[in-house]
C-alpha cells in the first residue's frame, strides 16, 4: 500500500511534467563565546541520537531552531513543464517524509528504515526560489542579488528554484534523509548543488555557544535575540527569507597574518570575540572610541564596522556551516563557509549590510563568494497539511 502511495504521486508528477522529467531527473544562537566557555557540560549520546524538533507549527523548523552540528543544502532545478499542480504534488509528498524523518520514523517506502531511527534532531526547511513561483503563475517575494565587485559566482554553487536545508547532530541521518528527500523529488526536477557543512559537535560545548568559522572567528555574536528575532527573521504570517551565500576562505594568505592584523581585519578579538572596544562578547561596539594616537579603536574597514545595524529589526540571522572539501595535489585548502541568513525581508535587511561590506570590509581580501542563491521560506503547516499548501493549493 505505502509503494503504492508513492508511485501514484510520482507517477501523477510525470504525467503532469512530461516524459522529460520521468526520464531526468540544494546563528549561531546566542549565548557565551567558546573563548569564555567553561566546562563542557557532560552530554548522553543517547539523547543525542533520539533528540526529536517538532516539524508541525506556524512556522517551519530549522531557522530559529538550535542549529545541530550537521547540515546539507540542495537545490534543485525544476523540470521542463511543471505547474502548480505538479509542484502541490511534490510538497505533498516531500513534507509527509519530512514529518517522519523528523520524528524518527521511516519514510513510506523506505527500504533502509533502520536509518531513519535516530533522528537526531532532524529538520527539514524549505525555501521556494524565483523559479518555482514562475512555474506556480505566481509572482516571487524574491529575486536573485544584484552582482557586487566582490564576488566571483560559479553557476554550480548559485541559484535554484527549490531549497531543501536539512540538518541534524548525526552525518549519518542527514544523508540518510537527503537520500529520501532526492528519491521522491526525481520525477519533478534534477539536483542542482549539494552543499555539505558543519558546527562544532554536541559535547563540544554548551548549547547556544556562538561558533567559529574554519578563520577561527566566533560567527554569530550580532545575531537578533530574544524578542528582537521575532520581527527580524519573521513576518506575521509565519514566512521568512534565506539567503545562500557560498564563500571560499582564503586560508593560506589568512594563515600569514599576525593575530593583531587578524583582529583589525575582523573588529573583534581572536579569542573572546569581544570587540576592540570592549573586554566580552557581547559587549556593545563603541564606534567612537579613540586609541593614544586618536585612530578609531573600531577600524572603518573592520567587518564588524560595516556589518553592523544598531536597529534590531534590522539585523540578520547569521546560521552558517564550515565547509572543508578535498585539498589541490598541492596541498591548498578548499574550505570556507556556507553562509545562510535569515531575515524577514532580504532589501530592508541583507541588501544594506552587503553593500557596505562589498564597498570596504577588509575581510574581503582573505575570503570570496562563489556561490549565491535566494529563497523564500513559506510558513509551516499543521499535521495533515503541507508546506506551500496556502500558496500552491
Amino acid at each position: 500500500m505505502t509503494v503504492t502511495r508513492r508511485a501514484l504521486l510520482a507517477g501523477g508528477a510525470v504525467a503532469g511534467v512530461g516524459a522529460a522529467a520521468a526520464a531526468g531527473l540544494a546563528a549561531a544562537g546566542s549565548g557565551r563565546s567558546e573563548g569564555s566557555a567553561p566546562a563542557p557540560v557532560p552530554v548522553s549520546f543517547t539523547d543525542i541520537g533520539t533528540g526529536r524538533v517538532a516539524f508541525h507549527g506556524p512556522r517551519q523548523a530549522g531557522v530559529t531552531t538550535e542549529p545541530p552540528a550537521h547540515a546539507a543544502f540542495l537545490s534543485f532545478t525544476l523540470a521542463k513543464g511543471t505547474d502548480r499542480q505538479a509542484l502541490g504534488r511534490l510538497m505533498r509528498l516531500l513534507t509527509d517524509d519530512a514529518a517522519r524523518l523528523t520524528q524518527g520514523e521511516p519514510a513510506l517506502g523506505d527500504t533502509e528504515a533502520e536509518l531513519a531511527l535516530h533522528p537526531a534532531r532532524l529538520t527539514v526547511t524549505f525555501g521556494f526560489g524565483p523559479g518555482l513561483y514562475r512555474a506556480a503563475g505566481l509572482a516571487s517575494p524574491v529575486t536573485d542579488l544584484p552582482p557586487f565587485a566582490i564576488d566571483r559566482l560559479e553557476d554550480r554553487w548559485s541559484g535554484g528554484d527549490l531549497l531543501l536545508q536539512i540538518c541534524a547532530d548525526d552525518a549519518l541521518t542527514v544523508t540518510h534523509a537527503q537520500r529520501m528527500l532526492i528519491k521522491d523529488a526525481r520525477p519533478f526536477g534534477a539536483v542542482r548543488w549539494v552543499q555539505r557543512g558543519f558546527r562544532r559537535s554536541a559535547g563540544v560545548h554548551a548549547a547556544g555557544f556562538t561558533q567559529r568559522n574554519v578563520l577561527g572567528q566566533l560567527d554569530g555574536t550580532a545575531n537578533p535575540r530574544d524578542a528582537a528575532m521575532d520581527t527580524a527573521v519573521w513576518n506575521p504570517d509565519g514566512s521568512t527569507t534565506l539567503v545562500v551565500r557560498r564563500i571560499r576562505a582564503e586560508i593560506e594568505t589568512w594563515d600569514l597574518l599576525s593575530v593583531t592584523d587578524k583582529e583589525n581585519a575582523v573588529g573583534r578579538r581572536m579569542t573572546s570575540g569581544a570587540p576592540l572596544s570592549g573586554r566580552d562578547e557581547f559587549d556593545e561596539p563603541d564606534f567612537a572610541q579613540l586609541d593614544d594616537t586618536g585612530l578609531p579603536v573600531m577600524p572603518d574597514f573592520s567587518h564588524v564596522t560595516r556589518a553592523r545595524m544598531s536597529d534590531p529589526r534590522l539585523k540578520i540571522l547569521r546560521r552558517p556551516y564550515n565547509y572543508d572539501e578535498a585539498p589541490d595535489a598541492q596541498g591548498r585548502p578548499d574550505s570556507g563557509l556556507v553562509f545562510a541568513s535569515y531575515q524577514a525581508d532580504i532589501d530592508r535587511q541583507f541588501l544594506p549590510i552587503q553593500r557596505r561590506l562589498a564597498e570596504k570590509d577588509l575581510l574581503n581580501e582573505w575570503t570570496t563568494p562563489i556561490g549565491s542563491a535566494v529563497f523564500a521560506v513559506p510558513p509551516g503547516c499543521s499535521a495533515g497539511g503541507w508546506i506551500g499548501e496556502r500558496l500552491l493549493a
